[in-house]
């Protein structure tokens, strides 16, 4: 609350926020539970203290980086075998980038801890490692690997991609959605399946996901039509495409189905400190209404 409390001013924000700790928890069973330290998992006051309690990681390696001096002496210190390191964080997830030894790496993971006690906070040992850049790490479902480039003998690139636990979840949601007991219609169906197709690919689209585009779309494609199948028992699969699937194109009543593969993918490239930050450090008195 301490550092809420120095970036926010406004009281009526404070005793809001202190209302919610102290609202405790409904379990499954009706009874209300006292939450004497931290949020319930999944409570909407998480993101924002998370999000507040972590700048304190944020600052700790703003000022190593700053230390390091510009972009021409951190140069001349990295060739100099000086660890040179960087922190990208997104609420509570975050990864540090070094170039350095593995022993530089190891160091920062005490060092992370020891910034993280003093507001309370530890590091979860089971998702937190240190690997090298080959190896590949995973991090906000984007899988992060080097590669060797596809045509250019011994040139390897950064790539990043959607992780395997990425492509697992839209395709358990797909089941979920083209079950047989799901939906009475075809465009009820599209209707829920769409947004979920889209949104994912959007996220995606800025990644090497070409190659899983397609395989999403395929998979897609099929399941859809398993269910037209399931609906419809009676009729032999040459039927049931002339029927509902006229040019293999899924669609009914103006709904046609969102197609994985046609999403154009456009590599977003990092442009790191050239992207000014809108917003202000200093403490408000009130809430900005165009915020």
């Amino acid at each position: 609350m301490d550092r809420v409390r120095h970036r926010v001013g406004d009281k009526r924000v404070l005793r809001l926020v202190k209302a919610f700790l102290r609202a405790g928890v409904l379990t499954e069973e009706g009874v209300n539970r006292e939450t004497t330290t931290g949020t319930p998992q999944g409570g909407i006051l998480s993101p924002l203290l998370a999000n507040i309690a972590l700048s304190v990681l944020d600052e700790h390696f703003a000022r190593k980086w700053e230390a390091l001096g510009p972009r021409s002496t951190r140069g001349a210190r990295r060739r100099a075998g000086v660890p040179v390191m960087r922190l990208i964080r997104y609420a509570d997830d975050f990864v540090v980038m070094i170039a350095g030894q593995r022993a530089d790496a190891e160091a920062l993971w005490d060092e992370a801890a020891a910034v993280l006690a003093p507001v309370g906070l530890r590091l979860s040992v089971e998702k937190t490692r240190v690997c090298h850049i080959d190896e590949g790490f995973d991090f906000l479902g984007w899988r992060i690997q080097r590669r060797t480039r596809r045509g250019r003998t011994g040139k390897t690139a950064i790539y990043t991609f959607p992780s395997k636990k990425a492509l697992a979840s839209i395709k358990d949601k797909v089941r979920s959605l083209t079950r047989r007991s799901q939906h009475r219609t075809l465009d009820v169906l599209l209707r829920r399946l769409n947004p979920v197709l889209r949104g994912w690919c959007n996220y995606f689209r800025h990644g090497v996901s070409k190659r899983t585009f397609s395989y999403v779309d395929y998979f897609v494609f099929w399941r859809v039509f398993g269910w037209l199948r399931k609906r419809h028992d009676g009729l032999n699969k040459h039927t049931l495409v002339d029927r509902h699937l006229p040019n293999w194109e899924i669609r009914d009543n103006g709904v046609e189905l969102f197609r994985a593969e046609a999403v154009a993918v456009t590599r977003y490239r990092f442009r790191g400190d050239t992207i000014p930050t809108p917003w202000s450090s200093q403490t408000t008195g009130s809430p900005n209404p165009a915020a």
